[in-house]
């Protein structure tokens, strides 16, 4: 028996309009945007010193405050369009060819934002190594540039590895990291403080264009012309050196989509932890070292610019020494943290950009154990590998041609957000960029107009004064937009051509997930798809008697797990040529039983809270999933059950999750709370208690009496500060016994 079909005769699918997110908190939001934007403190202030001079500080203090503006910008388009990026908002403002270009700029930052995190991370573990080895007398060095390197290639085939595996970083991990580093920062902001009041410091010179030294390569085609002499040209030149240090405000438009209610204001207050804190941090580097690092030996700091500070302070060696340590694992931390985004991100831009048809199924298709589309991680990774060796570990190249990138997807979706003011005036905006004239019943909106201004000015200026970044962006998005043509041309024809091959669907768009938008009696059996390659629990499920009273729905979640830029999905873009090979696969299954299944679609950002929330919403009496690749069944039920607690649900649902082993075995977890399953010798213990307890208090003791008993004095235990550890002993000897 067919799935649902429709009165024409295709399939039924209901493709859900309701994300199933796990939400979360303003703080949580600002974490995962500054463990990216926060990285590049650690090398932009160098750079840019090395671009323009000892007035470096005040262009990065500029640079931070302009950030203001661009990300009012960004909390305009992502209150716009809630599945927000750059992709998204070109394509509905000038149409997919520009769309196309924007995202191949945007890869360019990405296959760069790795490289230099990842060199950038290297070059400070070998300038400590390499600190530590000359403060203990020994002359042989760690040649810096092939360390970095070295580590850079070590950082990027690591989380080529747990990409490839699906092994993602949660925000949990962000907001650890970034509370490490607050540590950091509190520490370096008072001890720098302290060194300047006891030795006194340096104000950088201003930025007026004697005091700026610009050096042959941060002038590029500019150099021996006329141009530098104009003080605005020379202040855009020295501001498109600096842009670099707000690269990250692109994620606003990932967590938007994550972030609790209500959105707007919410993502407002992240905004402005965002930029107090980037502020403080990113600005106050480049000033402190100027101030306390001589003159004489700052340049020796320039790719490790805190390291330098840290051996500069006032107090005794050792604990310098300590502290840069500290300074160089807390940068290890948020620079790797910055390598996986880049990974995670274009990954994320290429399946968005793959699903909207301009890429062919091969780039696609999933590994055959671990369901991911390792093709597309396998061609960033190729690409960053490349940068790295290409480099030769030198973090300046790298910025350099980094900038073009962020600058050039920054210009794009500030002139697509002002074109859809007049292309779309009535189009909902819960928010928008200030700063707006109303002038004979229009809307003239100068700020906006404003930011547009700068970023396209400094975009343009950048391409005279960045020549190896020009040649190689511009080579770099000619070949990316060439590939994305072609590959759209062959895709759209190979669906034509392929067209009879597969099934075909009726999509119900808009629907919430619901047993009425789906036809499903409660009690039913989740099944949750994704890799067409791996569906045997759906062929145990559909084998089984316990099942065949119970309605079958066929779940596959499309994740939203998106980097920066990552277009969002429409309706129809829910359903790609991959759910559709996907469904067909699924149709045959059901047809070889003779069952009936239902088909849904659903978009979300975590596997384990959008199972949780459609069983809930289905009123599913059984999850059942194959064994994952990377995890126990156990940890798949303990992490299933923390979703399922986060879950609103009625408490009469009872829900277990059934997990299919490789082997073929089975394994039953419940979920939430439910009676235990005691054995006989549990039951006979605790009527022997209460057969103690009735010659100490009466017959008027029952045996759930003995069961609260032993469960408050267990939560009094664990609530003691003396008595937790052995509680703690106690249940732990209790499941040695279980196993």
């Amino acid at each position: 028996m067919k799935p649902t079909p429709s009165l024409d005769g295709r399939i039924r699918v209901v493709v859900a309009s309701t994300i199933l997110l796990s939400f979360i908190s303003f703080w949580r939001a600002a974490a995962i945007v500054l463990s990216d934007l926060g990285s590049t403190a650690y090398y932009v202030g160098g750079i840019v010193e090395q671009a323009i001079g000892k007035s470096a500080p005040w262009f990065v203090l500029g640079v931070m405050l302009f950030s203001y503006a661009v990300r009012a910008l960004y909390i305009e388009s992502s209150a716009m369009f809630v599945r927000a990026g750059v992709y998204r908002v070109v394509k509905e403002a000038m149409g997919g060819t520009l769309a196309k270009l924007s995202v191949s700029a945007l890869l360019f930052d990405y296959v760069l934002t790795g490289p230099i995190s990842g060199v950038s991370a290297g070059q400070y573990i070998a300038g400590l190594a390499n600190d530590v080895l000359g403060r203990m007398g020994i002359m042989t060095r760690l040649p810096v540039g092939a360390t970095a390197s070295a580590i850079a290639i070590v950082i990027t085939l690591y989380f080529w590895r747990r990409n490839t595996r699906g092994l993602h970083e949660s925000s949990d991990d962000a907001l650890r990291i970034m509370k490490i580093t607050t540590v950091m920062v509190v520490i370096l902001i008072v001890w720098c403080l302290l060194t300047i009041l006891e030795q006194g410091g340096v104000v950088p010179p201003a930025p007026v264009l004697a005091n700026l030294k610009f050096s042959s390569d941060s002038l590029g085609w500019l150099e021996g012309t006329i141009w530098p002499t104009f003080t605005a040209v020379a202040i855009v030149v020295g501001f498109g050196h600096s842009l670099l240090a707000m690269s990250g405000e692109e994620s606003l438009a990932q967590v938007y989509r994550e972030i609790e209610q209500p959105k707007v204001t919410n993502l407002k207050r992240a905004g402005m932890i965002i930029f107090l804190y980037s502020l403080v941090f990113t600005a106050l580097v480049s000033f402190f070292a100027v101030a306390i690092i001589p003159d004489g030996v700052r340049a020796e700091y320039f790719n490790n610019l805190i390291s330098g500070l840290a051996m500069h302070l006032v107090g005794p060696e050792w604990l310098r020494l300590l502290f840069q340590a500290f300074v160089v694992v807390v940068g290890f931390l948020i620079l790797a943290g910055a390598a996986n985004t880049a990974i995670v991100g274009s990954n994320g831009v290429l399946n968005r950009v793959s699903e909207d048809g301009v890429l062919t199924e091969w780039f696609r298709k999933p590994h055959r154990r671990f369901g991911t589309t390792y093709r597309l991680i396998n061609l960033i990774v190729v690409l960053q590998l490349v940068t790295i060796v290409l480099s030769g570990g030198n973090v300046y190249v790298l910025g350099e041609a980094y900038a073009f990138g962020v600058v050039w997807s920054f210009a794009f979706n500030a002139v697509s957000v002002l074109i859809l003011r007049y292309k779309r005036p009535d189009a909902p905006r819960p928010w928008r960029v200030p700063l707006n004239l109303q002038l004979g019943g229009r809307e003239v909106p100068l700020g906006l107009l404003a930011i547009a201004l700068v970023l396209f000015t400094v975009a343009v200026v950048n391409l005279f004064t960045k020549q190896v970044a020009t040649i190689a962006g511009v080579g770099f998005t000619a070949a990316f937009f060439t590939m994305f043509v072609v590959s759209e041309r062959v895709a759209t024809r190979r669906r034509a051509a392929g067209q009879g091959q597969l099934d075909q669907f009726q999509l119900e768009t808009g629907r919430e997930i619901g047993s009425e938008a789906l036809g499903c009696r409660p009690g039913g059996v989740l099944v949750p798809v994704r890799d067409y390659n791996t569906l045997s629990h759906l062929d145990w499920v559909l084998g089984q008697p316990e099942t065949e009273e119970r309605d079958v729905v066929v779940l596959t979640v499309r994740l939203l797990r998106q980097g920066r830029g990552a277009p969002g999905l429409d309706d129809d873009q829910m359903f790609s040529d991959y759910e559709q090979t996907l469904f067909t696969r699924v149709v045959a299954i059901a047809e070889r039983h003779g069952r009936k299944v239902m088909l849904l679609v659903a978009p979300g950002t975590n596997i384990f809270d959008a199972l949780a929330q459609a069983a809930v919403q289905l009123r599913a009496g059984l999850i059942v999933v194959g064994e994952s690749e990377v995890m126990t069944p156990a940890r798949q039920a303990h992490l299933l059950g923390e979703a399922w607690d986060r879950t609103p649900h009625d408490l009469t649902l009872t829900t277990r999750l059934v997990v299919l082993r490789k082997d073929g075995g089975v394994q039953r977890f419940s979920l939430g709370a439910h009676l235990p399953e005691l054995s006989s010798g549990d039951i006979d213990h605790i009527h022997q208690l209460w057969v103690t307890a009735v010659k100490e208090l009466g017959p008027d003791i029952h045996h759930r009496d003995i069961i609260r008993a032993a469960l408050d004095g267990l939560d009094e235990d664990l609530q003691g500060d003396a008595s937790k550890g052995r509680a703690v002993e106690r249940l732990r000897r209790q499941i040695e016994r279980s196993q």
